[in-house]
């Protein structure tokens, strides 16, 4: 089988340019590559060329702003994902204790997967020990006081995947109140599983530099009626829920209207600042400024 040979980031841009790519300042878009990585940056391309040849007028920069835009688009979405993570933990801590004791999450009985609960405790017991010599609170209570960690403080060691997978299966009474506190009524359960399962894929993406724009998803997020009214049509008339948007009519059901409010004027001023970047490559419809 044939294998790639290497190019140099010159012969890389000479490649583009035989594609037609306009590369006005081959030393910008050089130092572009080699920071980079062609092939990651290729993806960005894909919007702005038919197989191997770019449309007329595409330039080098049309490229760099999608991938700028992607970048600080990313980071919004990472700084709200930690405020959904925090907010979803503090709530899942208080009211499990509110009902069991402070160290019951350490009793399989209590769990409806046991071999899940072992391996998310399992897991979490590794970072706990890789972050005991770091964190006050760890050595407070596994040093000074040689005891369990109560929940509340315990869930400081739990990814929002272990959160999820926890709360999944946990008892029925504690599923409840959680889901009954973040605003979900009507199979309020089932649906903050769904959601914090949706949320672990989109911090995944955005926690490993992993592009967005134009990213076709397999695992669509659940939505109400009134949410799929929302989503951006396709040329068929059919409802566009394959890319990102959907995934923030779910953000926008777990922050606080105050927090999504703020996140919603952080993306229309990244917009502002990168106005080449059509917001339907992630889903957007074009209204989404009013209806979002």
């Amino acid at each position: 089988m044939a294998t790639k040979e290497f190019k140099t980031i010159e012969e890389q841009m000479d490649l583009l340019v035989s594609r037609g790519l306009s590369i006005p300042d081959r030393g910008k878009a050089a130092e572009f590559l080699y920071e980079n990585n062609y092939y990651r940056v290729s993806g960005y391309s894909l919007t702005l060329r038919k197989h191997d040849r770019f449309y007329p007028s595409v330039s080098v920069q049309n490229i760099i702003d999608i991938y700028e835009f992607d970048y600080h688009f990313r980071h919004i979405l990472l700084k709200y994902l930690d405020n959904i993570e925090v907010r979803v933990k503090s709530i899942y801590a208080y009211e499990f204790t509110k009902r069991y004791p402070p160290t019951g999450y350490l009793d399989a009985a209590l769990f409806s997967d046991q071999h899940k609960h072992s391996a998310i405790l399992s897991k979490a017991e590794q970072l706990k020990q890789r972050r005991r010599l770091h964190e006050a609170y760890l050595k407070h209570f596994l040093d000074d006081r040689k005891e369990n960690i109560p929940l509340w403080a315990y869930v400081d060691v739990l990814t929002i995947s272990d959160v999820s997978m926890l709360y999944a299966i946990s008892p029925g009474d504690v599923k409840t109140a959680v889901a009954q506190a973040v605003g979900l009524t009507a199979s309020g359960e089932k649906l903050m599983e769904h959601f914090m399962h949706r949320m672990t894929i989109i911090r995944n993406l955005c926690a490993h530099s992993s592009r967005l724009y134009n990213r076709l998803f397999e695992q669509k997020p659940r939505l109400s009626k009134k949410e799929r009214g929302q989503l951006r049509r396709k040329p068929d008339g059919s409802e566009d829920n394959e890319h990102l948007y959907g995934f923030l009519l779910i953000m926008k059901r777990l922050l606080k209207p105050n927090d999504f409010s703020k996140m919603k004027r952080e993306i229309i001023q990244l917009g502002k600042t990168y106005p080449f970047v059509h917001m339907k490559y992630y889903g957007f419809p074009d209204d989404w400024m009013e209806t979002l």
